[in-house]
């Protein structure tokens, strides 16, 4: 099958593209590098021409109340180039738990790509995953200073980068869900204790201070974050880490 792999060239859609053409398929990253903007339009209609599957990895540059505004428009802009090619699945990638976090403008932004999805023309998948495993440096960095870390105790169960584009290749080369699979890594933290294990195998000696009000995921509430009952990949944090 031919795969046009939007944001084909970040921390997921490389390897993605490299899964996808690993097992015989011909996969091509898209993305602005490459001359395709989602948001203008500009190169999308023939990123996805002669395309039998769309896999979205496109992400908002920001965080904030522009994020839904910047899904609204690719999402538009690739649903309409996908009809028009005929393309037969279209595959996004969200978040474990995304719809149980309004108070977060990102996770919102994130709920309506997967609603545009759901209503649109063409038969989808939706893979939602637990946090990333490479995205704890942000993390640390957005609540610590030269003396301390602050978080908060979320409960989080980090999964590999490489465990995430191997099931969003896998999906992507199957029959389209028409809903959604979660996946996630094999072990759950607080998110404080998480900071210490990686702090800690940094041979950094700042401690880690429980504060519930600490950075973006201050927000959430309870476990919504984690699911044990979902598709289970098998690194654990310590192996990553080593």
């Amino acid at each position: 099958m031919k795969f046009a792999v939007m944001g084909g060239t970040g921390l997921i859609g490389s390897q993605v593209v490299k899964n996808l053409n690993a097992a015989g398929h011909e996969a091509v990253p898209h993305s602005q590098s490459t001359g395709v903007d989602v948001i203008s339009g500009q190169g999308v209609d023939e990123a996805v021409a002669g395309a039998d599957v769309v896999v979205n990895l496109t992400n908002s540059p920001t965080f904030d109340e522009a994020s839904p505004a910047f899904f609204q428009t690719s999402m538009d802009n690739l649903l309409a180039a996908a009809q028009k090619a005929g393309v037969g699945h279209f595959v996004i990638l969200s978040i474990v738990g995304v719809d149980q976090v309004p108070e977060l403008d990102y996770y919102r932004a994130k709920t309506l790509q997967e609603e545009i999805l759901a209503a649109g023309p063409i038969p989808y998948s939706i893979v939602r995953a637990t946090q990333f495993m490479e995205f704890m440096e942000s993390v640390l960095s957005w609540t610590a200073d030269s003396d301390t870390v602050r978080l908060p105790a979320t409960p989080i169960q980090p999964i590999a980068a490489k465990d995430v584009a191997a099931a969003v290749a896998e999906v992507s080369a199957g029959t389209p869900l028409r809903g959604i699979r979660n996946i996630a890594g094999p072990e759950i933290f607080p998110l404080d204790e998480l900071g210490r294990i990686t702090l800690s195998h940094k041979g950094d000696d700042r401690p880690v201070v429980i504060d519930p009000t600490a950075g973006m995921f201050a927000a959430v509430k309870g476990d919504v974050l984690t699911d044990m009952d979902a598709h289970l990949a098998s690194t654990r944090y310590a192996d990553w880490l080593s």
